[in-house]
């Protein structure tokens, strides 16, 4: 049954700051089984050096906390440990955001866990558009200001490569997560800004519903074919 427009779902995670992190990757590890470990996450706020641009009292833009001064993802991709220690042990996921209040809640995609595919965020509300005006169901979509990324049921390569092979061309703005990739979850804070729930789960223990990649691929290749495309350059 499609959500009625104009209904706001309440909040899946009602806790605030830290504790929301901590809250968020124990609702995935134990009640829907996702497997999730701490992203990198961000510098601590502070303000510019001498001789910086910015004005009187201004902050310095937050980067990312791994050693790569150029980080295009800033905060928002796992560093230490690796995206092979993701878990749905609860034990570990307390020792983890015990540790590191603050760190990101990030997804290991695909096998069992769900996939996702991404797209630019005015891409992805062209894309939601067409598919509520064909009656396609979606899942949860998860947003950025710059990015918008649709849950999809786990898919495999072979079966990604079939889907795709049939386009003459597939925009290098639109983004697959599947087996050995991730996607940070709400409501991390990354440097291009917090994650939220473009269209969230509903608040129930039961694992979120996810429709196939099929049913929406076409959909989002359209969507990203007429926006501007932002080249090979990945950013959240």
């Amino acid at each position: 049954m499609r959500e009625i427009l104009g209904r706001r779902r309440k909040p899946l995670f009602r806790r605030s700051g830290r504790s929301a992190l901590l809250g968020a990757a124990l609702h995935c590890a134990t009640e829907w089984q996702w497997p999730v470990l701490p992203g990198v996450g961000l510098r601590p706020a502070g303000r510019q050096q001498a001789g910086g641009r910015l004005g009187l009292g201004e902050r310095a833009p937050r980067r990312c906390n791994c050693p790569d001064a150029d980080c295009v993802v800033p905060g928002a991709h796992p560093f230490d440990p690796a995206v092979l220690a993701a878990t749905t042990d609860a034990r570990m996921v307390r020792w983890w955001w015990t540790n590191r209040p603050d760190a990101p809640v990030v997804l290991a995609t695909g096998g069992r866990a769900p996939c996702a595919v991404s797209l630019p965020a005015v891409a992805g509300a062209r894309a939601l558009a067409a598919l509520d005006h064909f009656g396609v169901r979606t899942g949860p979509v998860v947003a950025t200001p710059t990015r918008w990324s649709l849950l999809v049921a786990p898919y495999d390569l072979a079966e990604l490569g079939e889907l795709l092979s049939s386009r003459d061309w597939v925009p290098s703005s639109l983004r697959f997560h599947s087996e050995g990739g991730y996607l940070v979850l709400p409501p991390s804070p990354t440097g291009a800004g917090k994650v939220r729930w473009e269209r969230p789960p509903a608040s129930t223990q039961a694992a979120p519903w996810l429709p196939k990649v099929a049913t929406i691929v076409d959909a989002l290749v359209t969507a990203s074919t007429s926006t501007p495309d932002g080249g090979s350059r990945l950013a959240y």
